[in-house]
């Protein structure tokens, strides 16, 4: 418990140095201490942060959830009908499918940035929305992980009910098999929304257009040019702290699926 305790102390103590400092102003930042509150300038800083060039943060966090959001749920869809089809019907090569669907899961994500810049170069796609948000709805693990959860929770004898009844395969996957996958389902779209969120590389290579930054980057791009524009270092900081706030309700909304999931795919 005391290595727990320590442990725990060390993550929340950057997120609550965020909090405070975000109710400061510019000037208090290396004034005062720096792990406790001095003049509440929160609201202030927050106003200005909306205000600053014509709402852009605004902006940069609707992309945020465009891409995070549309692209998790997309990626779920996908991950979760592959992962049953491979669970549940036998046909010619479908070990070898799933061979290289592991394979892609041992590929990290930056390797296959420069790649996919090249192909979406060829089709002019780069510095679009099209270019963060079709790389986003493929998830290897996704579907290792639909695949292992359909494996333990579909019965045969339900899918064969449903088909007696004159239920076609994709009614069944829908109103049927997709009930019972659900905590991996919720599993899947957190784990690909919270990646989607934090991507930073993929952003990097592939966009130019300040319009379509996704809000990790535009605070990235913020904080480079701090030493040219100081007041940038508060909309940083509540910029960042604003930015975890839909991550934190999302895991606090779904932990009873997603600890199921988890759960099943380690025990399997």
């Amino acid at each position: 418990m005391i290595i727990m305790l320590t442990f725990t102390v060390y993550f929340l103590i950057p997120i609550w140095w965020l909090l405070v400092a975000s109710t400061k102003s510019r000037g208090q930042l290396f004034t005062t201490n720096p792990l406790w509150f001095a003049d509440m300038a929160f609201w202030n800083n927050l106003v200005a942060l909306i205000g600053y060039d014509n709402g852009i943060y605004v902006r940069w966090m609707v992309n945020s959830v465009l891409y995070a959001g549309v692209g998790a749920f997309v990626a779920t869809l996908l991950a979760g009908m592959c992962g049953y089809a491979l669970a549940k019907y036998r046909f010619r090569g479908r070990e070898l499918l799933f061979n290289v669907v592991l394979g892609g899961v041992l590929v990290p994500a930056t390797a296959l940035a420069l790649p996919l810049f090249l192909l979406f170069s060829q089709v002019q796609l780069t510095n679009t929305f099209w270019a963060v948000f079709l790389p986003s709805i493929v998830s290897p693990f996704g579907v290792y992980l639909a695949r292992v959860f359909a494996e333990a929770s579909v019965p045969e004898e339900l899918l064969e009910a449903s088909r007696l009844d004159g239920a076609g395969e994709l009614r069944t996957f829908f109103t049927v098999s997709i009930r019972l996958m659900l905590p991996a389902l919720v599993t899947i779209f957190l784990f690909q929304f919270v990646g989607i969120w934090n991507n930073f590389f993929l952003p990097l290579i592939m966009l130019r257009s300040e319009e379509l930054f996704p809000v990790t980057f535009g605070l990235y791009a913020w904080n480079s040019t701090i030493n040219q524009f100081p007041e940038l270092r508060s909309f940083v900081l509540i910029g960042a702290l604003l930015s975890i706030i839909p991550l934190i309700i999302t895991f606090l909304l779904l932990q009873r699926y997603w600890r199921t999931g988890l759960g099943t795919g380690a025990l399997k």
